[in-house]
């Protein structure tokens, strides 16, 4: 599951089938995995040059404006064989009751997107949303602690506090000088894995601004990226900062993946977290050493002689059958060989992995597709000494929405018949809460590992053990594949429970939706 992403075109530039943008995460990923070739999936948004997967009806003019534009084209077009502009209306008109249908939540989302191409080179995109909510009874109480709307940014009180207005904007300026080479620019989320979940880099969070360079070398693709962070737990700057708002923060993350085989992927992964400016408000700024592209930079941050932040990771995937992949993540946050093979659990051995498997057409059923996996994180991962300087953007973490200190076993089916879509998902995840916000069992990034309590004998689960049960199916139509517009049902269950809190809920949606957004509700 992604966010908003787009694709440019180089089709041929007859009248039916000029240069068209698509729209990712409706060019079926799927059809990537089931290629004899082996694709590079891990890294999104991505451009693709492949648009037969938007346009499987033929291009007519015969239908009425209004047929048309309900079901098969953007709500504005403007076609050229040099230049394409697709604009749409995004309505996401949500409501629904909780539990025993005490609570109405409901949602009432106005958005629009611009998406442009000039050329094969150049591609321009550009969404906004301007949303007024009231949520289930679980959201609710973490937006108002987190002071954000998960995925979507700060919220101002509406409707007397009883609900929300929040904004949320995205766009993307890409050029591709060359076919090896292609240089986004972009305000928006960034995704490194295979599976549903990322412990790399997922984009669970609210948008940021980034600048990242991908080169495809025959089996290679080497991927540079450089992002600036806002730290919302933090105090605004001192008076001589007061303009520039909450702290900043910057990162920068390389990713080399390798076609080994057609069946075999294997990538490499490293990021260096730096503040931009310390607690006393002093400015430090973007540091120019970290411009340097090569991957594993960790010498160069000790060069510096920095406590900044690092870690690296490993991203794999297997293609075991024609249709059924295995996959899988290793994260190394902080790491001493010596402590690992001791197995006393000395909290520093900060790890994260994962392991998951996805298989399509199911029981040789037509786009009936499944996916497992397992994810599991060390307590004190991802965090650091400050929420200046963790892994973390506008209170959410840049991994997993669970943070650290659990271990998730989720499955998902999906199925697809024309344009009906149906979606089932099961989640168990176990994880070690604190019994109070002064103690530190690893759980919350934002927390610094230096409040561990103990040296030894740290281990996922410990602290207050708690059970999370998330269970939801989703039924659609879908009107018009080009933007996603869609009647949308669904029901989702939620169970929480530990020593000092048990809460469980049942929750019922139904509206009209448009966009490809995903957000990670399911925590």
């Amino acid at each position: 599951m992604v966010a908003v992403f787009a694709l440019l075109t180089s089709a041929a530039v007859a009248q039916e089938k000029l240069p068209v943008i698509v729209p990712y995460n409706y060019l079926d990923i799927r059809e990537l995995y089931l290629d004899t070739s082996n694709h590079h999936t891990a890294m999104r948004p991505k451009l693709h040059t492949d648009t037969s997967a938007m346009y499987t009806e033929p291009y007519t003019t015969k239908r009425s404006w209004v047929h048309r534009k309900l079901f098969d084209e953007h709500l504005l077009e403007f076609r050229n064989e040099d230049y394409n502009v697709f604009i749409d209306f995004l309505p996401d008109f949500q409501i629904g009751k909780s539990k025993d249908g005490s609570r109405t939540n409901w949602l009432n989302t106005r958005g629009a997107s611009i998406q442009a191409n000039i050329g094969t080179k150049f591609y321009f995109e550009s969404y906004f949303y301007e949303n007024q909510g009231k949520f289930p009874l679980y959201l609710d109480q973490y937006i108002r602690k987190q002071d954000i709307v998960p995925g979507q940014g700060g919220i101002k009180s509406y409707s007397g506090g009883k609900a929300f207005d929040f904004n949320m904007a995205s766009a993307l300026l890409s050029y591709t000088p060359i076919k090896y080479l292609t240089i986004d620019m972009g305000y928006g989320q960034n995704f490194i894995g295979d599976g549903y979940r990322s412990l790399i880099l997922s984009d669970i969070q609210f948008s940021y601004p980034y600048l990242k360079l991908t080169a495809n070398l025959g089996k290679v693709q080497y991927t540079s990226m450089w992002a600036q962070f806002m730290d919302k737990h933090s105090k605004n700057f001192a008076t001589a900062y007061d303009d520039l708002g909450y702290y900043k923060k910057w990162g920068v993350f390389h990713f080399l993946d390798w076609n080994v085989s057609k069946r075999l992927t294997i990538g490499l992964f490293d990021a260096v977290i730096w503040p931009d400016a310390d607690s006393s408000g002093r400015k430090r700024g973007f540091d120019w050493s970290y411009m340097n592209p090569i991957i594993f930079l960790r010498s160069a941050e000790f060069s510096e002689g920095s406590s900044d932040n690092a870690l690296v990771g490993l991203n794999a995937k297997f293609k075991l059958l024609p249709k059924t992949t295995v996959y899988g993540q290793l994260v190394l946050d902080e790491f001493k060989l010596k402590e690992v093979f001791k197995g006393k659990g000395w909290w520093a051995n900060k790890q994260a992995w994962q392991l998951g498997v996805k298989s399509f057409d199911l029981f040789n059923v037509k786009k009936l597709d499944i996916q497992a996996e397992y994810n599991a994180v060390r307590p004190y991962t991802y965090s650091y000494k400050s929420t200046l300087i963790n892994y973390e953007h506008y209170n959410q973490s840049l991994a997993h929405p669970l943070g650290a200190n659990f271990q998730e076993v989720l499955g998902i089916a999906t199925y697809r018949y024309k344009r009906w879509y149906g979606r089932g998902q099961l989640l168990y995840s176990r994880y070690g809460d604190d019994p109070n916000p002064a103690t530190n069992y690893g759980h919350d990034i934002s927390k610094p590992y230096t409040t561990h309590p103990n040296e030894y004998g740290n281990y996922i689960g410990q602290g207050v053990k708690t059970n999370l049960y998330y269970a939801q199916g989703t039924i659609a139509y879908i009107f018009n594949p080009k933007y996603n517009l869609r009647v949308e049902t669904s029901l989702a269950y939620r169970k929480l429970s530990n020593s000092l809190n048990k809460s469980d809920d049942l929750i019922f949606n139904i509206g009209l939706r448009a966009s490809f957004r995903q957000f990670y509700y399911d925590f």
